[in-house]
């Protein structure tokens, strides 16, 4: 199944089909392949997009090369902190990321995901595919809300974008 993303900015496609390990979520960024990885991979634009805008984001690691820890925390109003961590595998400025993905408060669910970057004129295509251990995580993950929160940071990384283009970030 192909969904669309639904919040008022939307543009983020995901292709999630029923009995695969994997999911993948698309957008098109109107700007240059090199400011967007720049707002993938600096731990300080990093904190101003991931995650839905309820949370503030906390980057406590950020190490964008092989072999490099990655961890990130998001307090919601009331103090609640939610974790995630992982290692990058492979990085290649400005094309491709490749890193795990582990949820703190899941631990042992770790999943694979690659995130490329790809240049169109002006713009760039992100292609990131998630690919998880079992189907069961991967529904689990959808039936969490991943897709809201996606949207959300999405949308964020475009407005992100947006300010960083007209000088304001």
């Amino acid at each position: 199944m192909t969904t669309k993303g639904e919040t008022a900015m939307a543009k983020t496609d995901y292709v999630i089909q029923p009995g695969k390990q994997e999911l993948f979520i698309k957008r098109v960024f109107d700007a240059p392949r090199e400011l967007v990885w720049k707002v993938f991979t600096d731990p300080k634009l990093v904190a101003q997009w991931f995650g839905p805008r309820k949370y503030k984001t906390t980057v406590e690691k950020m190490d964008a090369r092989p072999g490099g820890l990655w961890r990130m925390i998001q307090r919601d109003e009331n103090g609640s902190e939610f974790a995630f961590r992982g290692v990058h595998h492979d990085v290649v400025a400005p094309e491709r990321i490749v890193a795990t993905f582990e949820f703190e408060g899941v631990p042992g669910h770790v999943l694979l995901q690659t995130v490329t970057f790809e240049a169109q004129g002006e713009k760039t295509k992100m292609v990131e595919q998630l690919l998880y251990q079992s189907v069961a995580d991967r529904d689990g993950m959808v039936g969490a809300g991943m897709q809201e929160g996606s949207d959300e940071s999405m949308d964020q990384v475009a407005e992100l974008l947006e300010q960083m283009k007209a000088g304001r970030a």
